[in-house]
């Protein structure tokens, strides 16, 4: 199979992966997210690379926003989110942020494929991306995806935080002009 046809087959499964995820949990997320004084975003590995897009979208709205583990990076506290990208929601070290972040007074948001997970005990909102785990590909006979790995949830990620940007710049009124004026300019 030629490499077009792997891309139409990626795109099949993002479109059906993409339109089951909950209009109402995404809401209930960008509330979450315009309520807090500033936002945490975390995940680990490819995941992590999708937060951190996320991130930086959020500080081009003009919103407080960090990468946790980064220097520069403040500590958080009540009135704050941590969110966190994780398919399994049992990464160790996601879970730890949790429960420090709940300690320290701040709301836990999670978006994953698996609500359910530890992690998920501990957030206050939830989006699940319904994409398969690490665990579940092609060679194991249970898959929901031809993609290896994670594949299928991190592009569902990235595109389904894509939505919320979009959804957050609704709610407060923005365009892509208003957040242009904070894009990197030492580039």
């Amino acid at each position: 199979m030629g490499s077009r046809q792997h891309a139409a087959d990626i795109l099949k499964e993002l479109e059906r992966t993409l339109s089951q995820i909950d209009d109402a949990e995404m809401h209930a997320m960008a509330e979450h997210i315009l309520q807090a004084g500033q936002v945490f975003v975390a995940g680990a590995g490819r995941s992590g690379l999708m937060g951190k897009a996320f991130a930086m979208r959020l500080m081009q709205m003009g919103m407080q926003a960090y990468v946790a583990g980064e220097t520069v990076t403040p500590g958080i506290g009540p009135n704050d989110l941590l969110l966190l990208c994780s398919g399994s929601g049992e990464t160790g070290s996601l879970t730890l942020m949790a429960k420090k972040a709940a300690a320290a007074g701040a709301r836990v948001g999670l978006i994953t494929i698996k609500p359910e997970s530890t992690i998920g005990q501990w957030a206050d909102t939830t989006v699940r991306i319904p994409a398969s785990a690490k665990e579940e590909t092609a060679s194991s006979g249970s898959a929901i995806t031809s993609q290896p790995m994670g594949s299928l949830f991190e592009q569902g990620l990235l595109l389904g935080m894509d939505a919320l940007v979009l959804t957050l710049m609704d709610m407060k009124g923005m365009t892509g002009a208003d957040m242009f004026g904070r894009h990197a300019n030492l580039e």
